[in-house]
């Protein structure tokens, strides 16, 4: 037997699927044989969410029937208000979520059904109600009132409204639209391993999407758009950026938003979100973080070659849109919930246990003494 370690699963190839892949042929990040750039180029995040969980993207048929039961599904129940309510108002987001998601496992009459047929009725609500319970917190922890959803609105226009009480310029919904189309799915990931190694042992898929999004909330996974602004915020304005990374580097100090397992030369997705960053800084009038991404970006990949990932132009994005820091990662979530979906259904269907083995290290093996040996 090869007792081989390969930490944190590098170049293993655990399973098949048919959701995503990186097409090194056209270096880009595909869903379901579509490359992420072209959807958000041409689709609403909606039209991207029904292709990944029903493998083709639909028609105007489909598309409006999907909508009406997202939009239909969007409200809370008022025991999961009222515990949202409850919560410390110093709780990570992040945590808000992985409970919310939790409960709404108890409160759905279909959560011991794992059929695919219930689940997909299942990863339906959740993507329609996660949003909605994330706005109530952002609420709440303002001392605001909460904003309940809107039928009339987009997935995107509802989930401003719910956190701000406006949807705003058409430019800025669309740029929301792109991240979350670029944060929808991401193959193997370990937020979605997560999900696929939960629902291995079958259990329910509101389990194993709590599971995923405490696996999210990692800075270095999810949680790295939260940390780039956070350096940003460090840096302060554009004068300060050179020295800034310059001494980052010298210290071997780790730069969240560069680098990433599956690119070596950049990720496929930050062009795009790049290209929406610009646009929202532009409307927003303010040029100082898109000044300090330039600078950091050119020094990282000088001095070290390497080059961002999709979690640093987003993170600004975020920011300029209005949003505090620690909702970045929730965004994520209620993008994401289409791609853990999506995969938990695939492994439903081709079902094996997920159990590796570990190569001991430990004690050889010791007798053991009575108490008063010891």
């Amino acid at each position: 037997m090869n007792d081989e370690v390969k930490k944190g699963l590098l170049g293993i190839v655990v399973d098949e699927t048919e959701v995503s892949k990186v097409m090194p042929e056209i270096n880009s990040l595909t869903y379901r044989g579509y490359a992420a750039q072209d959807l958000c180029a041409a689709c609403r995040f909606e039209e991207v969410a029904y292709l990944i969980l029903n493998k083709d993207l639909p028609n105007s048929i489909q598309l409006k029937k999907f909508e009406k039961e997202e939009r239909e599904n969007r409200e809370l129940t008022k025991n999961l208000y009222e515990i949202i309510n409850h919560m410390p108002k110093k709780s990570h987001p992040m945590d808000v979520a992985r409970t919310a998601v939790s409960v709404m496992g108890l409160e759905d009459k279909e959560t011991s059904n794992s059929s695919h047929e219930a689940n997909m009725r299942k990863a339906l609500r959740i993507f329609a109600k996660t949003p909605t319970a994330i706005a109530a917190f952002y609420r709440i922890r303002k001392g605001k009132k909460i904003i309940k959803p809107k039928k009339t609105l987009s997935f995107s226009e509802n989930f401003f409204y719910m956190c701000f009480g406006k949807v705003p310029e058409k430019e800025i919904v669309k740029a929301f639209d792109v991240s979350l189309i670029l944060y929808a799915e991401h193959s193997f990931n370990v937020s979605t391993f997560t999900a696929r190694t939960i629902t291995s042992s079958l259990s329910d898929i509101h389990g194993a999407i709590t599971g995923a999004i405490a696996s999210l909330k990692g800075p270095l996974h999810g949680g790295a758009n939260e940390e780039v602004m956070h350096m940003m915020k460090k840096i302060k304005k554009p004068e300060n950026a050179l020295k800034w990374i310059n001494e980052a580097l010298d210290k071997k100090h780790v730069v969240m938003g560069f680098g990433h397992r599956v690119y070596k030369s950049g990720d496929s997705r930050v062009p795009t979100m790049r290209e929406y960053f610009k646009k929202v800084a532009k409307i927003k009038k303010d040029k100082i973080f898109e000044k300090i991404y330039d600078i950091v970006e050119k020094v990282m990949i000088k001095r070290k070659n390497i080059y961002p990932n999709v979690d640093y132009p987003t993170g600004p994005t975020y920011h300029l849109m209005g949003f505090d820091t620690d909702f970045f990662t929730p965004i994520f979530v209620i993008s994401r919930i289409t791609g853990w979906s999506a995969h938990i259904m695939e492994q439903h269907a081709a079902n094996k246990l997920i159990r590796p083995l570990a190569k001991y290290k430990g004690s050889t093996h010791r007798k053991v003494l009575q108490l008063n040996q010891r």
